[in-house]
């Protein structure tokens, strides 16, 4: 069978450095300019610079993993084989200006079609897709690091089941049941056809029902919803350690997830310090551009922590200014860009990343995988409210990293639907 030619974007190497490799019995094609491309960002010092150097790496590696040369093609264990190709089509007909690298590429797809061969152009930036496909090009997403976003593992269902059950489970304090495909730590609304109801949360281990955790004080906050119940059951739980929470702004996914980061911190004493960190994609440029020290730099683009972390000094009935004054004295709160967790080791720690929908799968990687002995995680986002131009909601990193922790013992996730920030907002959501 005839090889296809599957032609490489700059976009899709910088979303996963290794997709060189996932193309099993194709040809891969990485036209020089995506080289030239990557050259200038491999210094970088950031995740762009970081996966730069990473494709560089593996293509100086090819000799070693593979026969042949990148000019005719180095063939690798996967039968694929990779080359760069150098010529691209100069044909003005198309009015596809050369001097714009995007459509450099797309012309080098288009040589090798119209030397007969079978192209495809792979690429993450719709407008390339769009040009390419208008010239005769068959054009494809990167989806090898895709999840159907509507099919996303929720963390909470509903059962019906007989009164004397629920019953039950309250006078026990527990609830066995028969295990038909509950995921570790999700979460059961019970009902009854009598309008008895508990909420629960599945122990993977004894394949039992069991109550959610009790609390007396959130520093002057309170779940509103069965749906927040559950997310700050979660954030309690010390043995969960990685924790998503989904859901439209005003859903209080930051809310709850500082309030018990502050109740573990300041109350408990159960971790050191509380890492909150965002990334800083809707800006358009990294923060060192911006004058002033880190901290300054960094007020501006986490004014919404200090929103929250002002309510919650306000809720918590003591003075506001003098309380938040003195929780930011503390240094057990550290706001941090996500471009600067790379590289650190971060033991005991509460770590909230927010807007991580607007990160790739392999920052989310980079991230959790910075979490020390004794640190828990928690990833919070719409993944249908992104800034990146390069991720939509089934390939971002938070869906990424729902769909593959799942059925993990120590995660869970909640989907939050219902806007509590206030009757506007909650009436926003659903009109605009």
């Amino acid at each position: 069978m005839k090889k296809k030619n599957f032609v490489i974007d700059t976009n899709v190497l910088l979303h996963d450095p290794e997709a060189i490799m996932k193309f099993p019995l194709q040809n891969v094609i990485i036209p020089v300019t995506v080289l030239e491309e990557l050259d200038k960002m491999k210094r970088l010092p950031n995740d762009l610079g970081k996966n730069s150097r990473a494709v560089f790496r593996f293509l100086d590696s090819l000799q070693d993993l593979g026969t042949g040369n990148l000019h005719s093609g180095v063939l690798l264990e996967n039968e694929s084989v990779v080359r760069i190709q150098l010529d691209i089509k100069r044909d003005f007909s198309y009015g596809m200006e050369l001097g714009i690298n995007d459509n450099r590429i797309i012309m080098s797809a288009l040589l090798l079609k119209e030397k007969g061969e079978e192209v495809v152009f792979v690429s993450k930036d719709f407008a390339a897709r769009l040009k390419a496909e208008a010239i005769g090009l068959d054009v494809q997403d990167y989806k090898n690091l895709k999840y159907d976003y509507d099919t996303l593992y929720h963390g909470i269902r509903k059962l019906e089941i007989p009164k004397h059950e629920i019953d039950l489970f309250y006078k026990d304090g527990e609830l066995p049941l028969e295990d038909t495909g509950y995921n570790p730590n999700e979460y059961l609304i019970l009902t009854s056809p009598e309008h008895s109801s508990a909420v629960g949360k599945w122990n993977s281990r004894t394949k039992s029902l069991e109550p959610l955790l009790k609390f007396n004080n959130l520093w002057g906050i309170k779940p509103r919803n069965v749906e927040q119940r559950c997310a700050t059951d979660l954030l309690l739980r010390d043995d969960i350690k990685l924790v998503t929470l989904i859901g439209q702004a005003g859903t209080g996914k930051t809310l709850l997830a500082l309030a018990c980061g502050m109740r573990k911190v300041f109350d408990e004493g159960l971790y050191t310090r509380i890492l909150v960190s965002r990334p800083v994609v809707p800006l358009g440029r990294d923060i060192g551009y911006l004058p002033g020290t880190k901290e300054e730099k960094l007020f501006n683009w986490m004014q919404p922590i200090f929103d929250n972390l002002e309510y919650l000094c306000d809720s918590s009935g003591r003075e506001s200014s003098e309380t938040l004054k003195w929780v930011m004295e503390s240094k057990k709160i550290e706001m941090e860009a996500v471009t600067y967790i790379r590289g650190r080791s971060l033991p005991k720690m509460y770590i909230i990343v927010d807007e991580a929908q607007n990160l790739t799968p392999h920052e989310v990687k980079t991230i959790i995988s910075r979490a020390g002995e004794g640190t828990k995680v928690i990833l919070t986002g719409d993944p249908t409210q992104i800034d990146n131009p390069y991720l939509d909601k089934d390939t971002n990193g938070l869906t990424y990293t729902i769909a593959r922790f799942s059925n993990q013992s120590i995660y869970g996730n909640i989907f939050l639907d219902k806007t509590e920030r206030s009757e506007l907002a909650a009436l926003a959501a659903t009109i605009l």
